[in-house]
């Protein structure tokens, strides 16, 4: 397919995603492309290994969400599935039998996140920005992300969850969500206060403390939470929380659960028209505050 490029050269089957005018973002046919792809090379005897790309200002920014959006409001196909196939294509990366390795290069977010960070080999430079940016449309750190946020040292993965904002390649790097770094990059933030600010399940309570902060990352981070809808960031805690003592499979269990919550749940509609569709950025979330988000609401998600 024209968003897709694909070829092997000794030995290697080189997968690179050509969407750049969409920053590679994954549609539902190129998930089933490379999932049929990737699945041909591991029986392949001529293909040893596999080099994932992306062409142009980033390797990918994640599923088509205006995609998933139009199936939610179209309401002819269930949108759970289009997740259901996104994961398993994550899982054929994390288990694949042949050696992979992905260029995480610029923009690496969300569903690109979860399609490079399960590779055996991951290289970012020093314009990766690694990000899971859901909780600003409605929705959560998915692709089975929260398994690797969940294990990431002082909170910074809860930091990334809740927030949304990224983290460059030495700092990717340093925290083990890549394993290799070509050229030099910007210098790895010191972030030492996050360990306190983003402790506990009690997202008001993370809230309150980042109000209270002298800190002027807090305030950043306070800034940016506050943006994002309320349940997103509730749910997106309880996960981060839940993953600490799941393995990546049941993470991906997780996923779909919430997925079926969520997706179909009128904040996703919402925050993807706002940033992606009007780009008015003025949502109407469910909830006004995450003080105002009820217990319930979030268990809700995992039921």
């Amino acid at each position: 397919m024209d968003e897709i490029i694909t070829r092997v050269a000794r030995g290697t089957g080189y997968l690179t995603l050509e969407r750049p005018q969409a920053l590679n973002a994954l549609s539902s046919a190129m998930i089933d492309y490379v999932t049929e792809t990737l699945s041909g090379w591991a029986d392949d005897d001529q293909v040893d290994q596999v080099v994932l790309t992306g062409r142009g200002r980033g390797f990918c920014a994640g599923a088509d969400v205006r995609e998933l959006r139009q199936i939610v409001l179209d309401q002819r196909a269930d949108p759970v599935d289009f997740l259901r196939r996104e994961y398993a294509l994550d899982q054929l990366v994390a288990g694949y039998p042949k050696p992979v390795t992905a260029w995480m290069s610029g923009i690496v977010m969300g569903g690109g996140l979860g399609l490079s960070v399960h590779a055996g080999h991951r290289v970012v430079d020093a314009t990766t920005a690694l990000a899971m940016p859901e909780t600003i449309i409605g929705l959560w750190p998915d692709v089975g992300v929260a398994y690797d946020l969940a294990r990431l040292p002082g909170q910074l993965g809860t930091w990334m969850a809740l927030t949304g904002l990224p983290i460059n390649g030495p700092h990717g790097l340093a925290v083990g969500l890549a394993d290799a770094m070509t050229g030099r990059g910007p210098a790895v933030p010191e972030m030492a206060w996050l360990a306190e600010a983003f402790a506990g399940e009690d997202a008001a309570a993370i809230v309150q403390r980042l109000g209270a902060s002298a800190e002027p990352g807090a305030q950043a981070a306070l800034a940016a939470i506050r943006q994002r809808s309320p349940l997103s960031v509730c749910v997106s805690l309880a996960a981060i929380r839940r993953a600490e003592r799941l393995t990546l499979a049941e993470v991906f269990a997780q996923d779909l659960v919430i997925g079926a919550h969520l997706v179909t749940g009128p904040d996703f509609v919402e925050g993807v028209r706002a940033q992606l569709v009007d780009k008015d950025h003025q949502p109407h979330w469910s909830y006004a505050r995450i003080e105002d988000v009820p217990p319930a609401a979030v268990a809700a998600a995992f039921a």
